[in-house]
């Protein structure tokens, strides 16, 4: 079984992510124990208890969605004889996961970095007056004209007819308001806690971007697209560059499936828990193949489906 390994992004998480891996596979015991450890504290019982609050912290969910990933697919590959990753990607948070499935750094490494991107991000929320918006329907060109109106950053370019905007709060309403005026079907104020991938994140970009220069990194195994650049990346001093500028740049998640249909790839597989990023591919390249794990009964269907 070969395929191109999805990662979630932050919003997916939600309480009981994983429990059911815990308790049926000593492998995802030893991974979530050791992930404990690494911490310091106990996310697996965050993970599986709650309460939702604590999971949805930043600082919370960025590492829980990262394990969950990681153990999704070690036990997919556990199950699943010649089972082999073809190339990677992640959303947002998820480009983290990503290089660590691939190689690029080791399970704990990663973890340690991403405890410490949601632990900034979550500092720099609390330090700003930040908000985000879902844009359904209109044409990029008209949505960047709206932002540039708005004095506000492009987010995400989820899918064609799916772009968020983020900014000051003053900024995000004025964009709500004014969204129909540019063609723009509908505008969503979302629930998050802040500014993701916009110029509030900077002092948290440019903590992240110390830490980096400290972690071991290597060449991944197998292609990985980033999110700022959309493109494949290989040597740690770029992957660094492009792992420090997504926080506040935009995550162009519609060009990185793009590129990896480019590439050959027609076969996905979502790890993480919900079917968002499905959702999204099916949207950008409607022939491609896509199935989720996100649990016990989604990852046995997967082996039946494919295996």
């Amino acid at each position: 079984m070969n395929c191109v390994a999805l990662f979630s992004g932050q919003g997916a998480q939600k309480v009981g992510m994983g429990k059911d891996f815990y308790e049926s596979s000593a492998t995802a015991r030893a991974m979530m124990d050791e992930a404990d450890q690494v911490l310091g504290f106990s996310l697996t019982k965050i993970m599986f208890e709650g309460p939702e609050e604590e999971l949805t912290r930043t600082s919370r969910c960025q590492p829980a969605l990262y394990l969950h990933g990681l153990v999704a697919m070690t036990l997919l590959a556990e199950r699943v004889a010649g089972f082999a990753v073809d190339a990677t990607a992640g959303l947002s948070l998820g480009e983290f996961t990503a290089h660590a499935a691939a190689g690029t750094f080791t399970f704990a490494d990663g973890l340690r970095l991403v405890a410490k991107r949601g632990a900034l991000m979550e500092e720099a929320c609390e330090n700003t007056q930040g908000a985000m918006a879902a844009l359904i329907g209109g044409e990029e060109e008209q949505i960047r004209a709206l932002a540039a109106e708005c004095d506000v950053d492009v987010a995400n370019l989820n899918a064609p007819g799916q772009i968020v905007l983020s900014g000051a709060v003053a900024g995000i309403d004025a964009v709500v308001e004014k969204a129909k005026d540019f063609g723009i079907r509908r505008a969503i104020k979302l629930n998050v806690a802040g500014a993701y991938h916009s110029r509030l994140m900077q002092s948290a970009q440019d903590q992240l971007a110390v830490a980096m220069q400290s972690a071991s990194m290597q060449p991944p195994r197998v292609p990985v697209v980033c999110n700022f650049g959309a493109s494949v990346v290989n040597e740690p001093a770029e992957i660094r560059s492009m792992l420090e500028k997504q926080v506040t740049g935009s995550v162009r998640w519609t060009e990185s499936i793009q590129q990896l249909r480019a590439m050959g790839q027609a076969r996905f597989i979502e790890f993480g828990p919900g079917k968002v990023i499905a959702g999204l591919v099916s949207k950008i390249e409607k022939d491609a193949e896509i199935v989720s794990i996100e649990d016990l009964p989604s990852l046995e269907a997967v082996i039946e489906k494919w295996a």
